[in-house]
């Protein structure tokens, strides 16, 4: 089996996944794939009689070869032994006649967890004896920041630069930001939405001038977005432990396909769907459930992707993207490896704002893959119907997802909705989905107002959050981030000398 790591743009340069995940992008800015470890379906039987922790160890024994058996196990162990406030560390749980795989249990209340507890733990299993230091750096529409500040503060020989955008994520997620302790994190605000942010991300990454100062240093750059294998393979897991719950509840058996419902801004969660249907997971379809930024579902409807239109700021901020970077990867994997095809497409986006993918690429995306849109005001509703009807309270991205599956028409198959975030992340928008006033509600407010209206408790970690001072407020152009990143690495490293 070929178990090496390559660019999506280029079979040149192969890598193993260890350096992959130091990389973070490949340097001719595509994404690391592998041929060899989606090439033959995993083993599942033993997978159903297990706990999430050892299901984490197959997955990613399989998925990231050149790790040792002792090593995943170490990494799991840190990750996800006493750090999620759930035994099942993602219970599924009813809604209806449907699901709810429940991703918000971890230290900052959000899926990102998942991924983000393993991330940091692969990362120095794949350092150790490199002797440098590693600066990482993301944008984040809201999540993914915090729970990579959560993942990395204080790692040894690590330092996390954060850039989201000001004034559009919540104000929960900006005092978990803000507020974020540790002597090696770095954030800051950016003017502009979450596009420019990644975007001026990428171009960090491919600025050799920068990467030459670093070095000097004896430091790199690496990411901790989607973009990484690192962030992505983490994900596949809880899509086959939802799969085993399921088993166990007798809601299906073995064989039986299950629907996901995902809301989805940059792809990559519901592509670590995609990766474990190859991994022969038995998925009907997986559907990719937008906001108003519905750049994806025009994607799947008329095979363009268009970034050139309106940017809409929603009650999902976390969902606030038009370029879903994600992508790229099952572009690869749809056109059976054509990276010319993909390098051609991406060229595309970066130089026009857009791209049209070939009809029978397009037949094999669509052969997985469906989208639905859902607005603010379906989003409300939802939230409403939801709590009124079935007791479970849902985070305005996960109720994007929640209206899609009410909106399409059960196929005889049981249907799953991802719930991405603990609805205390964006209390007044769930209270006012409620019908409550919340005109001059701060976030604890709203914290306080949501909880009293439905018995339900916040997790601790926002809770937490009214206690502690605020640490960063700095503000920064697109065009800043990269000195932004050089004096943050200054910083944490030469402090550390």
């Amino acid at each position: 089996m070929d178990s090496f790591y390559h660019s999506t743009r280029s079979l040149l340069e192969p890598v193993t996944s260890k350096q992959a995940i130091l990389a973070g992008i490949a340097p001719d800015g595509g994404l690391y794939v592998s041929d060899g470890v989606l090439a033959s379906p995993l083993d599942l039987e033993p997978l159903w009689a297990g706990d999430y922790l050892s299901r984490a160890r197959r997955v990613l024994g399989h998925l990231l070869p050149d790790f040792t058996e002792q090593e995943v196990a170490g990494c799991v162990r840190r990750a996800y032994g006493g750090t999620f406030d759930d035994p099942a560390v993602t219970p599924v749980t009813p809604v209806g006649d449907d699901w709810l795989l429940e991703l918000f249990h971890g230290p900052t209340s959000a899926f990102k967890d998942v991924a983000l507890q393993m991330l940091p733990q692969l990362m120095g299993q794949a350092r150790a004896g490199d002797g440098r230091d590693v600066m990482i750096v993301c944008a984040t529409s809201g999540d993914t920041g915090k729970a990579a500040l959560a993942g990395f503060a204080d790692v040894e020989g690590c330092g996390v630069c954060v850039f989201y955008p000001d004034g559009k994520v919540s104000d929960v997620q900006h005092l978990q930001m803000a507020t974020q302790a540790g002597a090696n994190v770095a954030v800051y605000a950016v003017r502009g939405n979450f596009d420019d942010a990644q975007g001026e991300v990428k171009r960090i990454f491919a600025d050799r001038d920068l990467a030459v100062r670093l070095a000097g240093e004896g430091v790199f750059l690496s990411s901790a977005n989607s973009i990484n294998v690192g962030r992505l393979v983490p994900q596949v897991v809880y899509y086959l432990d939802a799969y085993a719950q399921l088993l166990g509840r007798g809601a299906v058996a073995m064989g039986d396909e299950v629907d996901f419902y995902v809301p989805t801004g940059n792809f990559g969660d519901v592509l670590a769907g995609y990766y474990a249907k190859r991994l022969g997971l038995p998925v009907g379809r997986l559907h990719v459930c937008s906001n108003a930024n519905d750049v994806l579902c025009d994607f799947l409807a008329t095979g363009t992707y268009d970034r050139r239109r309106p940017f809409h700021k929603t009650i999902s901020p976390s969902m606030d993207i038009l370029v879903s970077s994600n992508l790229e990867r099952l572009l690869y994997f749809a056109s059976d490896g054509d990276c010319e095809l993909v390098a051609s497409l991406m060229a595309d986006l970066a130089e026009k704002g857009a791209y049209t993918v070939p009809a029978p690429v397009m037949d094999a995306i669509r052969s997985t893959f469906s989208g639905g849109r859902a607005d603010d005001a379906m989003c409300r509703e939802t939230i409403r119907r939801t709590w009124e009807g079935d007791g479970v309270l849902l985070d305005p991205h996960t109720a994007v997802a929640k209206s899609v599956l009410d909106a399409g028409e059960p196929q005889g198959r049981q249907r799953v909705v991802l719930a991405t975030a603990s609805p205390y992340k964006f209390p007044a928008e769930v209270l006012a989905a409620l019908g409550e006033d919340v005109a001059g509600l701060d976030g604890f407010a709203a914290m306080d107002r949501l909880a009293a209206l439905t018995g339900t408790e916040p997790p601790a970690p926002l809770s937490a959050l009214r206690d502690r001072a605020v640490r960063f407020t700095e503000v920064v152009d697109r065009d800043a981030m990269g000195a932004a990143v050089e004096r943050a690495a200054g910083a944490v490293f030469r402090a550390g000398a």
